[in-house]
């Protein structure tokens, strides 16, 4: 006889929010419980078999829905990260749906399943197995926002973060033109004395005007370096750099070209896995992990250990006792996705690869990205300060008055320009070996998961038998709607009614 039982209680310190079963990894701290009892087809004679399913979850002390927003706890990319893998699975997912589409530790996505359906007003839905599907409404972006007040700043402190971040850019581009300016500014005006003194001294003290008069005013250096500075007050290259920032870009370069890289591996490896049914070899992950050059290849298959505890996988041995690497959390899922199957391993299997790239590939760090002409003048007005600050300081060296007012406030400041102008090549020049090393370090790390990758094109025996292998083991369990026996969003005696038809309708199979 086909029995069906559900019991829902908390604790004082705990709401009733499920998670998954503990065949599923489910922490020992939920406490919803539940039996269940299906009859099983069997030979006759043979004893009865009535097969429980126990789950059991408490939500976490920590995680109390209505009393804060528990997504604010969270760091927010992970946050962004976990809503697009829901939104891509129409909000409905399973803890091992957003681990393998954001590439998340299967813990991080846990807890933000958590947080996001507490704050988000999600309900849970409970397999005939034991597992748990996180619900989402389809405005709980709408009412998270509503909700969470670092949403709402989030905007604004990433506008002001930007502003800070170009106004260094400029000021390091300004700085340039001004200690040009002041350089050669105070050598024009040591010249000047010079020669009022040597005319005074010639002729008795007596001053001597010849009827012409230098003024110098510093905007006037604009004209040589921007012929149409006034009708444009901003020239700007292609990819919208304008000179004054390619100064910055020449002397520190513009940034990590791989930033947030490291997110976009661990999707790759994540969503890999998935589509092939949650069981596969160390030799799939290769492309996508810092491995050696298939000259160099070894048995040692270390580099996977760190894929195995982001994902909760496990190592296990087949019949012919080849390695295979099974993940359970990436097998249960609630969208239907298909499965890499034998028929794809080799050439065809490559290509198929369930849409996801070939093999994670690195960017090289550019010199900078400022145009040549750009930074070609970049070094010009660079030298011409470096030389400037050389003539100054040889002849602030030999001068006999004592200085006031302009000169004065420049021999004050006169180290400053000396490091800034120094620094102006240093930095570059070491830039330049360093960049060598680490993109000749990118280009072999790439080449080396280049190879891996031509490998599953075209593999030997050997290693068709273990792919073959992993698809023979692979598993993807979809729970679709007719497999939910328990839900949050609906009352519970209402669901006790169901269980109620569901188990008449087991007698009525049984006669």
């Amino acid at each position: 006889m086909a029995s069906i039982s559900i019991c829902l209680y908390t604790s004082p310190t705990s709401r009733s929010l499920l998670h998954r079963s503990p065949s599923r990894g489910l922490p020992s701290s939920i406490r919803l419980r539940r039996s269940l009892r299906l009859p099983r087809l069997r030979n006759p004679g043979a004893p009865a078999a009535n097969p429980t399913v126990r789950a059991s979850v408490e939500f976490p002390a920590r995680v109390r829905p209505g009393a804060t927003v528990e997504t604010d706890r969270l760091p927010s990319e992970l946050r962004d990260r976990v809503m697009v893998a829901v939104d891509s699975f129409g909000g409905r997912v399973t803890i091992g749906d957003v681990a393998g589409r954001a590439g998340v530790k299967v813990a991080e996505a846990e807890r933000s399943l958590q947080a996001l359906a507490a704050d988000t007003e999600g309900f849970l839905e409970v397999s005939d197995e034991g597992d748990v599907l996180y619900v989402f409404p389809r405005d709980y972006r709408s009412k998270l926002a509503a909700k969470s007040f670092r949403m709402k700043i989030e905007p604004l402190l990433e506008k002001a973060k930007g502003a800070i971040e170009y106004l260094i850019r400029v000021s390091f581009g300004t700085a340039l033109i001004v200690s040009i300016v002041l350089v050669y500014t105070t050598i024009i005006a040591l010249v000047s004395s010079r020669s009022d003194e040597d005319n005074r001294g010639r002729r008795g003290g007596r001053s001597y005007d010849s009827g012409f008069t230098f003024f110098f005013r510093p905007t006037d250096l604009f004209w040589y370096w921007d012929p149409y500075f006034y009708r444009r007050p901003r020239m700007r290259d292609d990819d919208g750099m304008n000179f004054i920032e390619s100064v910055f870009s020449f002397v520190f370069g513009d940034g990590d070209p791989n930033q947030g890289i490291e997110e976009e591996r661990w999707k790759l490896i994540g969503q890999y896995i998935a589509s092939n049914g949650g069981v596969v070899t160390a030799d799939e992950l290769a492309p996508y992990l810092d491995v050696s050059s298939a000259e160099e290849t070894t048995d040692d298959e270390s580099y996977i250990l760190p894929v195995l505890l982001r994902f909760d996988g496990h190592p296990e041995v087949d019949d012919e006792g080849n390695i295979l690497y099974r993940f359970p959390s990436l097998q249960r899922t609630a969208s239907t996705q298909r499965v890499g199957r034998k028929e794809y391993v080799g050439k065809r299997w490559a290509n198929w690869v369930g849409g996801v790239q070939k093999f994670f590939e690195e960017k090289k760090w550019p010199f900078s990205k400022a145009r040549s002409s750009e930074k070609a003048m970049v070094i010009g007005l660079g030298a011409l300060n470096f030389c400037g600050v050389i003539i100054l300081s040889s002849m602030l060296r030999n001068v006999a008055m004592t200085p006031k007012g302009f000169v004065s406030f420049v021999i004050d400041i006169f180290p400053l320009l000396q490091v800034y102008a120094a620094s102006f090549f240093a930095i570059p020049l070491f830039r330049w070996f360093l960049l060598r090393k680490t993109n000749a370090d990118i280009e072999k790390r790439n080449r080396a998961r280049e190879q891996r990758a031509k490998a599953l094109e075209m593999p030997d025996q050997s290693l068709k038998r273990k792919l073959l292998s992993a698809r023979d083991m692979a598993q993807r369990t979809v729970i679709g709607s007719d497999r939910i026996v328990y839900s949050t969003e609906q009352d519970y005696s209402d669901q006790d009614y169901e269980a109620k038809e569901w188990e008449r309708k087991f007698r009525e199979l049984e006669r």
